[in-house]
């Protein structure tokens, strides 16, 4: 099986030192980094106990590598926030660390997901699994639609993502109580993703939905399941009481659809180095975000007709790409996103600054907010 041999040894190495509360100021990239490599040896350590084996039975022999190639790259804000929410009501523990990397596997199901839906090519700078898939399709001369089983590998990909990401937590270690007290906001946030998939999708094929409509969606789809829930979860996990659990909320919240809006603009604006994926790919696949939906609002009438007809084109080029950018930046919607990000950071960090949380958790949530909202997250 091409490169799973290496990755098996690397996941079998001893499981990185587990990392103390975080420490404010330039200590907490170190914190971080150390928390990032002790939830890869997790994630590692789980994939080769529990995969590999049943990916050998698919007969597709890249599948460990694709899975192995989502573990080691992106940013783990879930992870993270899972696991400062685990802080916020008790001490560093390694099932803690474990029962937070599963939220990875989780990330990987919907990425997975979400470049067959959009037809991604490119993810984090690399093609995505299904246009992997149907290479391997093509390279091995199988019949049929090589595009078609590149996306269905895909999707069955993500559903196993799904299933061993609940695995890993209910295995984690941690005790029963904690899972039981964590579970109904789990199932919340597995909900409320796929609900916001589903709207997504609707969005995206009606053409114009209103901007309130998008906010709604993007909040549910991507605020909630990257800060919210995974910051509800870790506290629920480590028995914080329900006081601490509505502040960890709302903050979550605020910063959770700040985080989806900077990613709307990085998916018009961003350079492919941030991103992983071209300049402009949301154009390119028409997505009905945030910001294409406020330049609407915002547009003259004779703008909204050019923005209008670039939406509804189907053979988008590379000028038209830059001509729609432009139409957007002169509208204004650039800087009423912008506006909003920093209310919704504003809104987060005055909750955080005024809790009792403890000063190392409280310092950690301010830097993460700023993370999740920088022009180059």
């Amino acid at each position: 099986m091409s490169g799973v041999g290496d990755r098996l040894i690397a996941s079998l190495r001893p499981v990185a030192t587990r990392p103390p509360r975080p420490e404010p100021g330039p200590g907490f990239e170190a914190w971080r980094g150390d928390l990032r490599r002790a939830t890869i040896d997790a994630l590692r350590e789980f994939v080769g106990d529990r995969c590999v084996s049943e990916l050998r039975l698919t007969g597709v022999d890249i599948a460990a590598d694709v899975l192995f190639d989502f573990i080691g790259d992106g940013k783990f804000l879930r992870s993270t926030f899972t696991y400062l929410g685990w802080l916020a009501g008790a001490e560093p523990d390694d099932a803690a660390i474990r029962a937070a990397a599963s939220f990875e596997l989780l990330h990987i199901f919907a990425l997975l997901q979400d470049d067959v839906m959009d037809d991604s090519p490119m993810r984090r700078g690399r093609p995505s699994a299904h246009v992997r898939f149907a290479d391997w399709h093509r390279a091995h001369g199988l019949g049929g639609s090589a595009d078609r089983f590149g996306a269905s590998a895909a999707v069955l990909l993500g559903d196993l993502c799904l299933v061993w990401a609940g695995q890993m937590l209910r295995e984690s270690g941690l005790p029963a109580a904690a899972l039981e007290r964590a579970l109904p906001r789990y199932d919340a946030m597995r909900t409320e993703l796929a609900v916001g998939q589903f709207a997504d999708l609707v969005n995206d094929a009606g053409g114009r939905p209103t901007l309130e409509n998008v906010l709604d969606v993007a909040r549910r789809k991507s605020g909630n399941y990257t800060v919210r829930r995974p910051l509800e979860i870790g506290g629920a996990l480590a028995g914080c009481p329900e006081a601490t659990l509505g502040l960890l909320g709302r903050y979550g919240a605020a910063v959770g659809e700040a985080f989806q809006l900077r990613d709307d603009l990085l998916g018009i604006f961003g350079a492919p180095a941030i991103t992983g994926k071209p300049a402009g790919g949301d154009l390119a696949e028409r997505k009905a975000t945030s910001v294409v939906m406020a330049a609407h609002k915002l547009a003259e009438p004779a703008v909204r007709r050019q923005l209008t007809e670039l939406m509804a084109r189907r053979d988008l080029d590379e000028n038209d790409i830059v001509r729609w950018q432009n139409l957007i930046a002169a509208t204004g919607a650039v800087d009423w996103i912008e506006q909003l990000i920093e209310s919704r950071m504003s809104h987060a960090l005055e909750r955080i600054h005024t809790s009792r949380l403890d000063d190392s958790v409280r310092a950690a949530l301010v830097t993460m907010a700023a993370i999740c909202t920088s022009r180059a997250a």
